[in-house]
């Protein structure tokens, strides 16, 4: 499972609009249902926000990773975003965040999940990744990035 293949133009927003923790959740599943035209997206955004009161998703460096298991979707599917300002997101190093990713998976699948959430968590540690993905203007840019880390770091 690639990153790039869960990723398409129409589920990355640059800029965010929102400025705040639970909005731009709340906007990135808003993304989310209009790509995908989910039935169920309150189902969506409630599994999403009771993950979120569990333990804050927000991993340090300046990144965040909302994410919940939900049988309002089908497959595992994902947004990215990027902030416009830096925004609290009680993360665990106190670092405000700009970097954005949203992981929802159907209920059932747990393997794909945490496959997915480990691979966004180990190429967001990397400084470089962070800096080349912070220079992206658009949904292309930042899905032709990711394909290049994936390939030289994952190679298939």
């Amino acid at each position: 499972m690639r990153l790039c293949d869960l990723l398409s133009k129409d589920v990355i927003r640059i800029p965010l609009k929102s400025d705040e923790k639970y909005a731009i959740i709340r906007e990135m599943v808003d993304i989310l249902c209009r790509a995908k035209n989910f039935k169920d997206c309150d189902g969506v955004l409630d599994a999403v926000l009771e993950r979120e009161k569990v333990m804050s998703t927000g991993m340090g460096d300046g990144v965040a990773i909302p994410h919940a298991k939900t049988d309002a979707v089908d497959d595992l599917v994902a947004v990215f975003g990027i902030t416009e300002k830096p925004v609290d997101f009680d993360s665990i190093d106190n670092q405000p965040v700009r970097m954005v990713f949203l992981l929802v998976a159907p209920a059932g699948q747990t393997g794909p999940h945490l496959k997915a959430l480990s691979r966004i968590s180990r190429l967001m540690h990397r400084e470089d990744f962070r800096e080349r993905l912070a220079l992206a203007r658009d949904g292309e840019q930042v899905i032709a990035t990711i394909e290049q880390v994936e390939n030289k770091y994952f190679p298939l």
